[in-house]
């Protein structure tokens, strides 16, 4: 079974568009895709924080951080998906 999980800003105000497409893009690829909500400013900060990055979503197949939808996207690419 592929699996992945992704950290995305889902906030009564906003919802991240990347992250919406980030999930789409994995379970056509046939992923099963853990979906981690950040519900506020504090845990989108912690989380780009602790990676060390500038944005989310964040996407990590196999345990592996693979990074934002653009890293995805040219995931898929190199593997011929």
């Amino acid at each position: 079974m592929k699996t992945a999980v992704v950290y995305r800003m889902v906030k009564p105000d906003h919802v991240c568009p990347f992250g919406l497409k980030a999930l789409d893009l994995l379970e056509r690829n046939g992923y099963q895709v853990e979906d981690k909500h950040l519900t506020n400013d504090a845990e989108t900060q912690a989380l780009k924080d602790k990676l060390n990055v500038k944005t989310t979503p964040q996407i990590f197949i196999d345990g592996e951080r693979i990074g934002g939808y653009d890293d995805l996207q040219a995931f898929f690419w190199q593997r011929g998906f």
